[in-house]
């Protein structure tokens, strides 16, 4: 009589150390597919922070250059007040000249 329950005992544990080493292989293999699932994850979250790093270098550039030409605008708009713009756009455009001035002109 104690035999048989020391048999059954003995199957009962044969059959928790089972389901507890197939409990421990679920769980691992479990781990392992969200540990590779967070580095795939990681993986293109970088290129996307790379590619948004790229970006925003070009948008600084940009930036930079329209500030640049922001400044040759305000610089032209003083210069186009000045007298020296003046006497050139007369020169130039409406072809006056100083009393007493002398033109030298191209023979074509």
């Amino acid at each position: 009589m104690f035999e048989g329950r020391k048999m059954v005992r003995r199957r009962v544990a044969y059959r928790k150390r089972s389901q507890n080493r197939f409990s421990m292989i679920l769980v691992g293999l479990v781990v392992l597919m969200i540990t590779v699932a967070v580095s795939v994850k990681s993986v293109e979250l970088q290129n996307r922070i790379d590619v948004y790093a790229a970006k925003e270098q070009q948008l600084q550039n940009q930036i930079a250059a329209e500030e640049e030409r922001a400044e040759e605008i305000e610089e032209y708009g003083k210069y186009t007040k000045t007298k020296g713009y003046v006497e050139e756009v007369a020169k130039d455009k409406l072809g006056l000249v100083y009393e007493g001035e002398i033109l030298f002109k191209e023979e074509k």
